[in-house]
């Protein structure tokens, strides 16, 4: 019988999204970009976030005038461009938010801060354009009054600079203050005039209980001083793989006073990366600090790689 040869041709044929794209764009240039995002802010970068990828990366080489991502990427490594990671990272940050998104955490937050012993500090580990930290703001003013929330603290971190100059701003249209109710957006927003009609701008008691900065989560060192009633780090662990999530709870914990709570978000279940902290309500977490915990702690470390 005769045979038919069959010739197995190995190269990488183009994926229908890589048709009329400006530049190419090969798997090894994904999967180092992968890997680059994992070291540098600890994203873990699915399959079918290669569009994602491309479409936010070629704004950089169009920028930077580079006609390869190879070359894009060989600069970037080479070059310790701070400024350059920057943009890097914030071109792969996803920043999904809105005013009192998973509602549900909200009464919560408000009935235990009147509980609490005063001032209250929360940390927003997620601050993204300043949705979620105003709005722990305003929970704690219309819980404890305004007198007491002066003396309360939100602290604002993210990991995308661009994002944090607009919190900062605090200015929003009004399609993004629409959830609101009128009684919220008349106590906590001023509304623009003339070239600013359309917009709204968080009033200046309330943005004085917030304090936004600069903070890499996966960084070993946050520089943080002050313990927290409560951290808000929503919708940021689906990003991370588990030995990632493993490290960031491990260094919540020090952090947050002793029975402080740690708020999560919806998709996210942190049961079986750590036993540090028991879950008290829907992805609402509270800091478990006992005998048990310390071994608990300690597993969790041992996942995170830092314990050996």
């Amino acid at each position: 019988m005769a045979t038919r040869q069959v010739r197995v041709d190995t190269t990488e044929r183009p994926r229908t999204s890589d048709v009329e794209r400006d530049f190419e764009f090969t798997s090894a240039d994904f999967a180092r970009i992968r890997e680059l995002i994992h070291r540098r802010a600890g994203i873990s970068l699915s399959d079918h976030k290669r569009d994602m990828a491309y479409s936010r990366l070629a704004r950089r080489l169009r920028a930077c005038g580079i006609d390869t991502f190879r070359h894009y990427l060989d600069r970037l490594e080479a070059s310790g461009d701070s400024a350059e990671w920057e943009a890097f990272v914030n071109a792969l940050t996803t920043n999904l938010t809105a005013f009192f998104r998973e509602s549900h955490h909200f009464p919560i937050l408000a009935d235990f801060a009147k509980r609490r012993q005063q001032p209250v500090s929360v940390w927003c580990s997620a601050a993204s354009t300043g949705e979620e930290p105003y709005s722990i703001a305003m929970t704690l003013i219309e819980a404890l009054g305004e007198h007491a929330a002066r003396q309360c603290t939100v602290l604002s971190t993210d990991i995308d600079s661009q994002v944090l100059a607009k919190a900062d701003a605090g200015v929003y249209s009004l399609d993004q203050v629409k959830p609101l109710s009128t009684e919220r957006l008349k106590r906590f927003f001023l509304k623009g005039t003339g070239v600013h009609e359309g917009l709204v701008k968080v009033r200046p008691e309330v943005r004085a209980l917030v304090k936004f900065e600069r903070l890499n989560l996966t960084d070993s060192n946050y520089n943080l001083k002050t313990p927290f009633d409560a951290i808000f780090c929503r919708n940021v662990m689906i990003y991370f793989d588990k030995p990632t999530q493993a490290q960031v709870l491990s260094r919540f914990e020090p952090l947050m006073k002793p029975g402080a709570l740690l708020f999560a978000g919806h998709s996210e279940n942190f049961t079986y990366v750590t036993q540090a902290f028991r879950l008290r309500g829907q992805t609402v977490y509270e800091l478990a600090r006992d005998a048990k915990a310390g071994a608990h702690s300690k597993h969790a470390r041992v996942l995170a790689g830092e314990v050996a």
